[in-house]
C-alpha cells in the first residue's frame, strides 16, 4: 500500500499564499489520479483538486489553487493563493490504485490511499 505524507500546512492571514506538498512511498503513474481533499471541523470531506493527465477543480477554488505533480511522479502540489478564512481546515493528499474516470476522481470513496492531513487555518 502507498503511504502518502502531506506538507506545508499552516497558519496564515487572509489574502496570503500557501504551498502544502504530498510525498508518496512510491511512484504513482500519471495514469492514477491524485488529489486534495478538505474537512473542515463539522463539515464532511470535500473535493479540492486532482491531477492525471488533466486537472478538476471545486468551483470554490478555481482561480486560486493549483495542483500539480513533480518529476518524480511521487511528489504532488497544491500551490494556494489567495486564502480565504473559509479555506480553514485539514488538507488530505490521496491516490487511486487504479483508473478511474474524471467524475469518479471527484469523490473520496475512488481513492484508495490517504495521508494523515496537513492543517491550513487562515486567519483575518
Amino acid at each position: 500500500q502507498v503511504q502518502l505524507v502531506e506538507y506545508g500546512g499552516g497558519l496564515v492571514q487572509a489574502g496570503d499564499s500557501l504551498r502544502l506538498r504530498c510525498v508518496a512511498s512510491a511512484r504513482i503513474s500519471t495514469n492514477f489520479y491524485m488529489a486534495w481533499f478538505r474537512q473542515a471541523p463539522g463539515k464532511e470531506r470535500e473535493f479540492v483538486a486532482a491531477i492525471s493527465w488533466s486537472t478538476h477543480y471545486a468551483d470554490s477554488v478555481k482561480g486560486r489553487f493549483t495542483i500539480s505533480r513533480g518529476n518524480a511522479e511521487s511528489t504532488v502540489y497544491l500551490e494556494m493563493i489567495s486564502l480565504r478564512r473559509e479555506d480553514t481546515a485539514v488538507y488530505y493528499c490521496a491516490s487511486a490504485d487504479s483508473i478511474i474516470t474524471a467524475a469518479q476522481a471527484l469523490k473520496t470513496e475512488a481513492y484508495n490511499n490517504w495521508g494523515q492531513g496537513t492543517q491550513v487555518t487562515v486567519y483575518s
